[in-house]
């Protein structure tokens, strides 16, 4: 399947474009496109998921967004994607 992958902050800086185009296989789900982006760019590497040993989980903070909706709302990093789906993946942000 093919996704529309959209970065954010300094996720875009470490992937170097605001936007891609990418393919997965078609039963991937949000955490395996995530642990495919950490081991595909360094600088990603353990920003988005926690070690959880067998069990992954997003790390605390961080906004994946599934077509827009919040993939905590879902099932998480089993959230099941589909053809054509958009992932909007935010670091977390500071302030006050």
């Amino acid at each position: 399947m093919e996704l529309e992958l959209r970065f954010f902050a300094t996720f875009r800086e470490a992937v170097g474009e605001k936007e891609r185009t990418e393919t997965f296989d078609d039963d991937a789900t949000v955490g395996d496109v995530l642990a495919a982006l950490e081991s595909e760019y360094a600088d990603l590497e353990g920003q988005l998921l926690e070690d959880g040993g067998s069990a992954r989980a997003i790390r605390g903070q961080l906004s994946v967004l599934k077509n827009g909706r919040d993939v905590t709302h879902m099932a998480g990093p089993e959230t099941a994607l589909e053809d054509g789906d958009r992932l909007s993946v935010f670091p977390p942000v500071a302030g006050g």
